[in-house]
Parts: structure tokens; C-alpha cells; sequence
């Protein structure tokens, strides 16, 4: 019997074809998550599945991206794949019997002290062929000093004991070849300046109950929360405590997390983290006020309600806020958000001038209510009647007025069109109040002229018309934006821009290096927008809408409330 066989089953089934030559030439000497890696793209590209990406791989094989790439580097030195864009990042697998492609050799007398040097050192274990190669590899690829190499060898052996394995010692390597530290006296300078960050780190690992010894990926995280953030070492101690984080990488995301709210001082993070649970508890109640259910109300609390409290906003106002809001259908956190923006950008943050503004807006309403039920409707309100009754204010007529024009408008097809006429004629006549008005005869004609209300009848067929036009054209750019929307990949890009788009107005107030950094990401997403609508085949000027006047934007007054040429030619025409 064959010393391997396989079962009957097993011969029906689909394989993935590998060439000898990489089992006999290659395989002995290869990195064994190389050879994971090999495989798998020999089983991607046979099996068809061409919709993997590098990131799929990653994660198939349970390492990062970047490993990833290091190991289709390393494939490439020994020519068996072919590396031909980075980004998107695409791999060509090549022939394994190539003339060419035999793997590197290193003379073993010029690394003969060297390599007995790192024996001398690890004296857990016997170091291998296959190690020793590493290491020259490590030694030719970074242009390391031998000398250099073996300090941060020993540094980890005494970090870690003698029986360290080569994986880490090469992670080790390899962070310190990205800071340019190749030569002895640069390593020996960052391994002086980690020992003497390491008395601090002992402290906050102390304060957070973290049972291990502080490595160089530590200290990179206590010079990113010391230098780049400015957090002190009271400051992190104390976040360390309250926040109970068990493990390094738990103590970034607090720090992270209070860097983002600019809590700096043992007081301030105190009082943060005793607050915390009150800006939940005020998250689910702004969300019972708007009327939405949260599974998870993490994402919500960060990227609205603490920011809104950073504003200004205190709980008791973003409570009375967001009821407002219900009742007005922005009943979302975004369309909350968006209105709080608004406020906000008018000044309008404290307590007093939200309530203020809100008994302004509300009086608004309610004589839109009133001017609704003057002229015989009794529909609900909508963003035309506030545009109205804002451009009717524009010019200068008072509310009383605007009742009169409303009492004649009622019973008209189109009211409130019939009372944008009749101001305008007025407005015309500098009638601006009531004993201005030309009186009407029985007949309901004007003593002024006999064409007056022909006049209004045409002015009517006008705001019926601009009305048609710039429906249309809204229409169609939010039928348009609803259409991309539902390709999940530009959706989540939409929904990321708009988040940071919120975060980078404040940074550009608050935080002028982290808005660099969120600049960098809008305009990778911008990027990818574009490039996702141009694959659909949509383009993102249609999202706007195309109105037929450019100068007036279909309404038929420019800004300055007069006319547009446009209308007077559309009054002609009639």
C-alpha cells in the first residue's frame, strides 16, 4: 500500500493544482504563512472567485493587510508571484520552474559572526536554517548594521525569555526599519529613550490593572497620548482607573475617546466619566422624544449628543429641542442634528435663546395657521408657506397685510399663490398698508383700473407655472440621489462624508490638526464617491437640481424681490 492514499470520496472532489516544482524547490524554505498564502491565491485564481480583494485574504487567513503585502513581497523575491499595481493592490502568480526564480542564496561566511552572536544570545532553542536566512534577509532588505540587528534581538530576548519566537522578534524588526532606525547608535537612542519612558508606563499599566511588561508598541502609545495629545501622566492614570481598561489597546480607545471630547484634566475626566451615563440616559430620551428605536445607542452618543453637549447644548435644552423637532417632522437625529447646526451657527446655544428662538418659530407657525385658515385651507403646513412667508416679510409687509391678502386669496384655486399676486401688485403700487390698498368695486374690480385683477389672474398662472418647475426639477434631483442611495457601497461613503463633515466644521474651530486629518478622509471619500457613481453610471450633478432659471431659481423674484426677466417673458406670453 502507497505510503499516501485517498478515499473514494475524496478523488470525486474538486482540487486546487499546485506545480512539483514549488513542493520540492520551494516549500522547504519558504515562511510557512507564505506558503498559506500562495495556496490560497492558487485556489482564488483556479476556483474563479475574482471578486476577492487583498483585504478578503487577509481575513480569510486571519492576518492584517499589511502582513499580507509583506508576504506577497517576500513571494516576489523568490519570483513566484508578480506584484503589478498597488493600488488596487494585484498579484500576478508566476511560473515556479523559472530559470530565475531559485531562491536567494546568502554566503554563509559573511554573516559567519553574526550568526554566532545571535546563537549566543537566544540559548533557549537552536536557531535553524530557515531562521538564520530571515535574519539576512531582514540584514540585506533594511540595510541594518549586524551590530544594530543584534542590539534589538537582545532586547527582546530580554523582554521576552529565551525561547522568543522569530515572528515577533521580525515584527520588532520591522517597526523600527519604518522609524529609519537601521544603525547601531539610532537604535541604541530609541532603546534609551523607551527605557526611560518605561518607569511611567509601569505606573499607568499599575493604575489599570495590565499584568504584563511595557513593550516598544507601548511606548509608541505613551508618546502618541503624551506628545501628540498632551495628555500628563496624572491624566492617564486617572483615565486608567476610572475607565477600568484591562489592556493596552482598551487604555488607546479611552484616550482616544477623551481626546475627542477635550477632556485633559484629572477633573475634567472625572467629571466625564461620571457624566457619561447621563448622556446615555439622555440619548434614549431624545430618541423617545423623536420617536426612534436604537439597538445601539453607542454611535449615536458620539457622533451627536456629545457633540451637541460640547457645543453648548445642555440636557434639558436638547430634551426641549428635540420634542420641537418631533412635532415639526425632523423627527431623526439627523434631521435634529441639522436643525441644532442651524442654532448654532446663528448663536443661538444657551438655554434662554433656544427658548427664545423656539417662541419665535412657534408664533411663525402659528400665524401661517392663521394666514392658512384666512384664506379658507386647512392642509398642514409645508416649507412653501415658511418660503413665502419669508419673501412676503422681505418685502416689508406687515402681518396685517398679508391677512388682507389672504382674506381676498380665499376661495381661489390656488390660495397662496393668489396672495404671492396680490402683494406683488401691491408691492408694485407701493401699497404697503391698508388705507394704500385699492379700494374694490361691487363688481370686484379695482376704481384704479379695469386690469387689475387680469393682472393678478396672470401673476396666479405665473406662480402655478414657476410652482411646476421647480417641483420638477427637485423631484428629479431627489429621485436621483434615492436611486445611488440604494447601492449600499455609495450609501455607506454618503453616510461617512456627512458624519465627518459635521466633525470637520468644529475641527476647523477647535482642532486645526485633527481637521487636516479629516480633510484627508473627505476627500478619500469624495474620491470614492466619484468613483462609485461614475461605476454606476450616475452623475453627481443631478443630485442638485436644474432649475430653468438660473437667476431666480424658478420663483420669478431675484434676490432683491424683483421681477426676473424670466417672468416678465412668461407674462407676455400670456
Amino acid at each position: 500500500m502507497p505510503f499516501i492514499s485517498v478515499s473514494d470520496e475524496v478523488a470525486k472532489k474538486s482540487f486546487t493544482s499546485v506545480e512539483n516544482k514549488f513542493i520540492t524547490k520551494y516549500l522547504p524554505v519558504l515562511d510557512p504563512v507564505a506558503v498559506k498564502v500562495y495556496l490560497y491565491s492558487l485556489y482564488l485564481w483556479q476556483s474563479g472567485l475574482n471578486s476577492f480583494t487583498l483585504t478578503d485574504l487577509a481575513q480569510s487567513l486571519a492576518i492584517d493587510e499589511e502582513q499580507a503585502k509583506s508576504y506577497f513581497e517576500y513571494l516576489e523575491e523568490f519570483e513566484l508571484v508578480s506584484i503589478t499595481n498597488a493600488q488596487p493592490f494585484e498579484v500576478k502568480i508566476l511560473e515556479a520552474d523559472n530559470l530565475y526564480g531559485t531562491p536567494k542564496k546568502f554566503k554563509p561566511e559573511k554573516y559567519a559572526d553574526f550568526t554566532k552572536s545571535v546563537q549566543n544570545i537566544i540559548k533557549g532553542r537552536m536557531i535553524s536554517t530557515n531562521e538564520y536566512r530571515e535574519y539576512f534577509i531582514l540584514l540585506e532588505e533594511y540595510g541594518f548594521e549586524p551590530n544594530a540587528l543584534l542590539m534589538i534581538i537582545n532586547y527582546c530576548v530580554n523582554l521576552k525569555g529565551d525561547d522568543i519566537r522569530l515572528a515577533y522578534i521580525k515584527k520588532v524588526v520591522r517597526s523600527f526599519a519604518d522609524e529609519g532606525v537601521t544603525t547601531a547608535k539610532k537604535v541604541d537612542e530609541k532603546l534609551s529613550a523607551y527605557t526611560s519612558s518605561t518607569p511611567a508606563i509601569i505606573r499607568i499599566f499599575n493604575a489599570a490593572g495590565i499584568r504584563k511588561q511595557p513593550e516598544l508598541d507601548d511606548e509608541k502609545l505613551y508618546k502618541k497620548w503624551t506628545e501628540e495629545m498632551g495628555f500628563g501622566e496624572d491624566a492617564i492614570i486617572s483615565a486608567a482607573k476610572l475607565f477600568k481598561a484591562k489592556t493596552a489597546e482598551r487604555l488607546d480607545l479611552v484616550m482616544d475617546e477623551l481626546f475627542k471630547n477635550r477632556k485633559f484634566d484629572v477633573k475634567e475626566i472625572a467629571d466625564y466619566f461620571k457624566n457619561k451615563n447621563s448622556v446615555y440616559a439622555l440619548t434614549h430620551d431624545i430618541s423617545h422624544n423623536l420617536g426612534i428605536y436604537m439597538q445601539n445607542s453607542a454611535p449615536y452618543v458620539e457622533n451627536y449628543v456629545n457633540v451637541w453637549c460640547n457645543m453648548g447644548y445642555t440636557p434639558d435644552c436638547l430634551k426641549k429641542l428635540s420634542v420641537y423637532c418631533f412635532k415639526h417632522s425632523k423627527n431623526s437625529f439627523e434631521d435634529m442634528n441639522s436643525f441644532i447646526q442651524k442654532l448654532y451657527g446663528e448663536g443661538i446655544v444657551t438655554d434662554e435663546s433656544v427658548d427664545e428662538k423656539l417662541a419665535s418659530l412657534e408664533a411663525e407657525e402659528s400665524l401661517i395657521r392663521d394666514i392658512l385658515s384666512a384664506c379658507g385651507l386647512s392642509r398642514k403646513i409645508i416649507s412653501w408657506d415658511r418660503e413665502s412667508l419669508a419673501r412676503w416679510k422681505s418685502w416689508n409687509f406687515s402681518d396685517e397685510m398679508i391677512f388682507e391678502a389672504a382674506k381676498i386669496s380665499s376661495g381661489k384655486s390656488n390660495p397662496m399663490a393668489y396672495i404671492n399676486g396680490v402683494l406683488s401688485a401691491w408691492k408694485s403700487e407701493g401699497a404697503f398698508t391698508p388705507d394704500k390698498i385699492p379700494q374694490r368695486s361691487a363688481g370686484g374690480g379695482s376704481q384704479t383700473s379695469s386690469s387689475v385683477l387680469t393682472e393678478r389672474e396672470k401673476t396666479i398662472l405665473a406662480e402655478k407655472h414657476y410652482s411646476a418647475l421647480r417641483q420638477a426639477a427637485e423631484t428629479k434631483a431627489e429621485r436621483a440621489l434615492q436611486h445611488a442611495m440604494e447601492d449600499e457601497s455609495y450609501a455607506k461613503i454618503k453616510r461617512e462624508s456627512d458624519d465627518l463633515s459635521i466633525k470637520y466644521a468644529f475641527a476647523l474651530v477647535r482642532d486645526a490638526a485633527n481637521a487636516d486629518a479629516l480633510k484627508k478622509r473627505l476627500d478619500e471619500l469624495e474620491a470614492a464617491g466619484a468613483k462609485r457613481l461614475k461605476e454606476l453610471g450616475i452623475n453627481r450633478d443631478s443630485f442638485t437640481p436644474h432649475y430653468a432659471c438660473k437667476i431666480c431659481n424658478d420663483t420669478g423674484y431675484d434676490q432683491n424681490g424683483r421681477p426676473c426677466e424670466c417672468l416678465e417673458r412668461f407674462l407676455k406670453t400670456l
